[in-house]
């Protein structure tokens, strides 16, 4: 299958980073399959490593991580998907709770389920601070 910046996948991964972005969480959470699972790590000293299941523990981790960014700072740097997976590349900034004001460059790894629902993410990040 074509792998393109603007694919089903890629389309469908933007609207739930939108929904995060502007603390959306409602929006969010309606975009999760019942068994969705995330990882995430990153080099940010401190910062717990991520492995959750089920939407409400991924929705916790999420608004967790999302109430650390500056609403609306979050960036798209790059995106690729088909039908079922998206690859997209961000960057955001932080408030400077509880970590520091920084920011964060990263990719978000998705697999949709038949539904078009997040069924598996996967989360790599890095931080530059100001």
């Amino acid at each position: 299958m074509a792998r393109v910046q603007n694919s089903a996948a890629v389309r469908l991964a933007r609207a739930h980073v939108e929904a995060w972005n502007n603390h959306d969480f409602a929006r969010a959470r309606t975009g999760l399959a019942p068994d969705v699972h995330v990882t995430a790590v990153t080099t940010l000293p401190g910062a717990p490593l991520t492995d959750l299941s089920g939407i409400d523990d991924y929705m916790q981790g999420l608004i967790y991580f999302a109430q650390t960014l500056k609403p609306g700072s979050v960036r798209e740097l790059a995106s690729l998907g088909d039908e079922r997976t998206a690859l997209l590349m961000l960057a955001g900034d932080t408030t400077g709770e509880p970590f520091g004001e920084m920011t964060w460059t990263g990719a978000r790894l998705y697999q949709f389920d038949d539904e078009g629902r997040i069924k598996v993410e996967h989360i790599i990040f890095g931080v530059v601070p100001k």
